[in-house]
């Protein structure tokens, strides 16, 4: 069955999401030693209460969660300064792409393929992040959980793709950097590619990715070959 359709996590898949502490730790002296920490801090309880919330039904948009996450790592590494969080949550609206990922989107669309992003980011979140990135021409849909109001791993967050792409669920590759994202996504019907940039372990979970790739520079070849 061919792959007329690849679909994108956002945040740590296609944007970096440790750019917006390492930027600042560049002219904010106080991160220079911590923000690697702060960083994972962050995105760690980002998650978790995406999760935590998708259970109990007490849905907030991404916006909100990643705040509260900020707010969690910078209270654990003992940072009190308004200004570096207000600072922090700026530059998350300017989060870099990974350097491969422009010409990786384009191969894709000289392969034909569709493209598009499945993200728990709010729609303002991911177009600000698409525009800073420069890759707005090569999606066809940029796709929020809040048009469902719950987030992933939600089986409704993957309806929305056949909904949008009319397309089959086994025509569709979804590729996250997110193992549990990309465990998720396989059980749903997708096949799977798992971005595994840390070199983590797979997670013990129902799905298992078809495949692990390093980073998406080899991921045009994979679907060509698909």
């Amino acid at each position: 069955m061919a792959i007329d359709t690849c679909i994108f996590d956002a945040y740590g898949t296609l944007f970096d999401v440790n750019a917006a502490a390492r930027q600042a730790a560049e002219d904010t002296p106080d991160l220079a030693e911590i923000w690697q920490k702060l960083s994972a801090d962050w995105r760690d309880k980002q998650l978790q209460y995406t999760w935590l919330r998708a259970i109990t039904g007490d849905h907030v948009d991404f916006w909100q969660v990643t705040g509260d996450g900020l707010d969690w790592a910078m209270e654990a590494a003992g940072l009190d300064d308004p200004k570096l969080r207000e600072r922090l949550m700026q530059l998350y609206w300017e989060l870099a792409a990974y350097p491969e990922v422009p010409d990786m989107l384009g191969a894709l669309k000289d392969q034909g393929r569709a493209t598009g992003i499945l993200s728990n980011g709010s729609p303002e979140m991911l177009q600000g992040a698409v525009r800073s990135a420069g890759i707005g021409r090569l999606l066809d849909h940029v796709l929020s959980v809040e048009s469902v109001g719950v987030f992933k791993p939600s089986s409704k967050v993957y309806d929305m793709v056949g909904r949008a792409f009319g397309c089959a669920a086994g025509d569709v590759l979804f590729v996250s950097a997110n193992g549990w994202d990309a465990a998720s996504a396989k059980s749903y019907g997708f096949r799977a590619v798992w971005v595994n940039r840390a070199g983590a372990p797979v997670d013990r979970l129902p799905g298992r990715p078809d495949h692990v790739l390093s980073d998406l520079s080899g991921l045009p070849e994979l679907v060509a070959g698909l």
